[in-house]
């Protein structure tokens, strides 16, 4: 039976363990992803890297994840979240702990680019937690497992440095030490694989291929796939969220990547300064994620689902101010304060868009997230375009940033239900609970 509550300081049944090991091995995810980011300082003079292949660099990290993310949003459905998960932890450890013997451009962006495939365990731990959570609570807690393992994203600008200087306090130069550097992260996903397979189980009943056993017309989605997958293609209100997580999510992990290099080029900093000051933009997720969840539960029930959509159009618009006032800072403290700003309602944008996926279409939910998750990734490339120019700085590219988030935002306001009552929000997880017990809310 799925939890109707999320009780923090329970680990015994499945789903609050499936929630506290999906959430740390995110944030140990987030390591191999970005990893590489706050030392690209120090790769960039090794090998000769230009503003255009960096940019390139940023692309590739991020691309790759938006096939993946749609190829393991399919492969759940048919093996479960455990072994989906414990697959891509194996199989993205070995790009992580090789990218150093990358010796050119092209070799760190062919590394650079099978890393990103890592990027797809954001589906598997927003679908887990989705077939483990009760409609009343999914938001919260997809927010907060999101938020929380996104956290990772802020810690690794901090650890990774540091993980760097004691490796040159070791006695290796700068060139060794960056390439032993990122073993440490593959190191961890490998051992993490095996931690998620042993100790969760796919839903509360227990294992997909198990129940397939005893019931072979098990199915994970609707009845009818395909007619459901024609609706959601041709609903609007799909393709507008995907423009929307692009605005906010892919903001997230554009910034992950840029965050360092930025405040080493503008502000004169070193490598550790512009780590930490990097990664306080990511441990912003500490909170702001499940926040966003939260606020769009407590809208929805308050003001029904015109609610949920109204709050999530109002944190765009403050991102996307924050961003072009961000973009115009020259003095350190106000910049990383104006950071700080814009940041809390990325997080929190990102947190209530996924308190409306669920309410598109409960017969095609995880086509739907899966969809939207991936304009997330689409959103990063389109702003990689934009800091790779060699005719735009990157302040200039920030504030162009800011223009579309803002337009976003207004764009979202068109979002509508045939009903934005109380009542149908309430029918609409009445539905859920009963009729579609193992859908996912796969990002």
């Amino acid at each position: 039976m799925k939890a109707d509550k999320i009780n923090l300081f329970s680990f015994g049944k499945p789903p609050m363990r499936a929630f506290h090991i999906t959430w740390m091995t995110f944030f140990l995810c987030f390591f191999g992803w970005f990893g590489i980011a706050p030392m690209m300082g120090i790769i960039r003079e090794e090998l000769d890297l230009t503003k255009s292949q960096i940019g390139n660099i940023m692309i590739a990290s991020v691309s790759i994840t938006i096939f993946a993310r749609i190829a393991i949003g399919w492969l759940c459905d048919r093996v479960g979240p455990r072994i989906a998960y414990a697959a891509v932890l194996l199989l993205g450890s070995f790009p992580v702990m090789c990218i150093g013997l990358s010796d050119s451009y092209e070799s760190f962006l062919l590394f650079r680019l099978a890393i990103g495939v890592i990027g797809a365990s954001f589906v598997i731990t927003q679908y887990h937690t989705s077939v483990m959570f009760a409609p009343k609570v999914v938001g919260t807690a997809n927010a907060t497992v999101a938020g929380w393992g996104n956290l990772g994203g802020g810690v690794t600008q901090m650890v990774m440095p540091l993980i760097f200087a004691g490796f040159v306090g070791l006695g290796y130069t700068s060139a060794m030490a960056w390439r032993y550097s990122m073993i440490i992260p593959g190191v961890a996903l490998f051992v993490m694989a095996f931690v998620y397979y042993f100790y969760t189980q796919d839903t509360p009943e227990g294992n997909v291929l198990e129940l397939r056993k005893n019931n072979p017309d098990f199915r994970a989605k609707a009845a009818d796939p395909k007619g459901s997958f024609k609706k959601v293609i041709t609903d609007y209100r799909v393709w507008i969220l995907a423009l929307v997580y692009g605005a906010c999510f892919g903001i997230e992990i554009t910034i992950d990547n840029i965050a360092a290099l930025y405040f080493i080029d503008n502000f004169h900093l070193g490598m550790a300064e512009a780590g930490i000051i990097a990664g306080l933009f990511g441990l912003m997720n500490l909170f702001a994620r499940a926040l966003g969840g939260y606020f769009g539960d407590q809208m929805g029930n308050r003001f029904g689902l015109k609610g949920r959509v109204w709050i999530l159009s109002t944190f765009l618009l403050m991102e996307g101010l924050g961003i072009m006032l961000f973009s115009q800072m020259s003095l350190l403290p106000i910049a990383i304060a104006t950071m700080l700003f814009f940041a809390l309602f990325v997080k929190m944008s990102n947190g209530a868009t996924y308190s409306v996926v669920p309410f598109i279409n409960n017969k095609a939910l995880g086509t739907v997230a899966g969809l939207v998750g991936a304009g997330g990734n689409i959103g990063a490339v389109m702003a990689g375009f934009l800091f790779k120019s060699e005719s735009i700085s990157y302040r200039e590219a920030f504030f162009i940033l800011g223009i579309a988030v803002v337009v976003v935002a207004v764009v979202s306001s068109f979002i509508k239900f045939k009903t934005s009552s109380i009542t149908e929000q309430s029918t609409v997880t009445e539905i859920q609970t009963k009729t579609y017990a193992y859908e996912s809310t796969a990002v």
